[in-house]
């Protein structure tokens, strides 16, 4: 494997910005982003069915809630608005990713609210009401069920996870792995545009 990718700790390819724009949750969102990052170009299909289907905090959500993975912050920046009492922890490996996704933060008005870090840096005792996820399928299976047992028991006793995964690049499988591998109760929440959005809890 060579060159960057969006799950590259360091991207070395030139910072190129961009901003990209979509609407999600009745707002519309500009946000800034760049080369190295994950979708750097556009709001991911993905992640757009996701925000589309999935069922998004409101006013009343409190507690601390999960992007895992949130490259340059368009779910961060979603739920930071839909949950204003919330707490946003924006995790991902991308050194580029973050600092988009904290200046993102910024532009959105929720910066005191959203805490950007590493894997490593998130404080083992935080429990999740809601993980959000478009996870990192291009890592290979079983580095992606690595980490799905790293952060899925995570979750509050009554919290819920909310994934997307492309149907092509294993959304049945990996719908079956959680339930039947994994014991994890799993719905599939919607189909639409050839990806799959699963509800995830105990």
């Amino acid at each position: 494997m060579t060159g960057d990718h969006y799950f590259t700790a360091e991207p070395t390819t030139a910072a190129r910005g961009r901003e990209v724009e979509f609407t999600a949750a009745g707002r519309d969102f500009t946000l800034a982003s760049a080369s190295g990052v994950f979708s750097a170009d556009r709001l991911d299909p993905g992640t757009a069915v996701l925000l589309r289907k999935a069922e998004l905090p409101t006013a009343d959500t409190t507690g601390d809630l999960l992007d895992l993975g949130c490259g340059f912050g368009p779910i961060t920046c979603v739920l930071a608005s839909t949950a204003p009492s919330a707490t946003v922890w924006a995790v991902d490996v991308n050194e580029r990713a973050r600092e988009l996704t904290a200046a993102n933060a910024e532009r959105v008005g929720a910066a005191d609210r959203v805490r950007v870090r590493t894997p490593d840096d998130v404080p083992a005792d935080v429990r999740f009401a809601q993980i959000w996820s478009n996870p990192p399928i291009r890592i290979g299976k079983d580095e992606l069920h690595d980490l799905l047992r790293r952060w899925l028991p995570r979750l509050a006793p009554d919290g819920v996870a909310w994934l997307v995964v492309a149907r092509h690049l294993g959304g049945d499988s990996l719908h079956r792995w959680l339930v039947d591998e994994q014991g994890w109760q799993v719905r599939r929440q919607a189909s639409q545009k050839g990806y799959r959005v699963l509800h995830v809890s105990r």
